[in-house]
């Protein structure tokens, strides 16, 4: 598989069907791909944390869409060859904060993972909408959707889903 990235956006706080967790379940889902592949990660961090609330995190997002700034962006991710995009599906797709941080990085030639946790809407948009923010790349259609409430038990999943590829 050649060097690989993680991109993952994760949320603590009031989760819609786990209640108040410590760690997101992207995180979770994030760390078994790293223990797995031996991947780096990249965590993307609003520039401003949402609320501990899910209600008002719902709201927040909404109005972030299409211009959520972050707190650190890659400038270069040349020395991989497999990138995993990860986020929980906000309003249909990845977080705002995710398309912030792809927007103006060089995907040609590049292999992207999609990878989304949800509470019943799958990967939503999140694979079409990866593959338009990332041109030249070679988005795997055999993307992984976990179940927010399931993620801290889906390292086999996780790793079933790694030894497959799109063909």
């Amino acid at each position: 598989m050649g060097k690989s990235l993680i991109i993952y956006f994760s949320r603590a706080g009031e989760n819609y069907a786990v209640g108040c967790i410590d760690k997101g379940n992207t995180e979770i889902v994030a760390e078994f791909v790293r223990d797995l592949t031996g991947a780096d990660m990249f965590k993307v961090e609003p520039a401003v944390p949402y609320a501990d609330d899910y209600d008002t995190c719902v709201k927040e997002a909404k109005a972030r869409i299409g211009r959520a700034p972050i707190k650190e962006k890659l400038a270069d991710i040349s020395a991989y060859d497999t990138i995993f995009v990860m986020s929980p599906i906000y309003w249909g797709t990845y977080a705002p904060e995710v398309e912030t941080a792809l927007e103006g990085l060089d995907f040609a030639g590049k292999t992207i993972r999609v990878v989304s946790t949800h509470e019943g809407s799958g990967l939503g948009r999140m694979v079409s909408d990866v593959q338009r923010l990332c041109p030249g790349a070679n988005v795997d259609g055999n993307a992984l959707a976990v179940q927010g409430c399931r993620a801290k038990q889906s390292k086999e999943i996780v790793a079933r889903w790694l030894m497959t590829q799109d063909e």
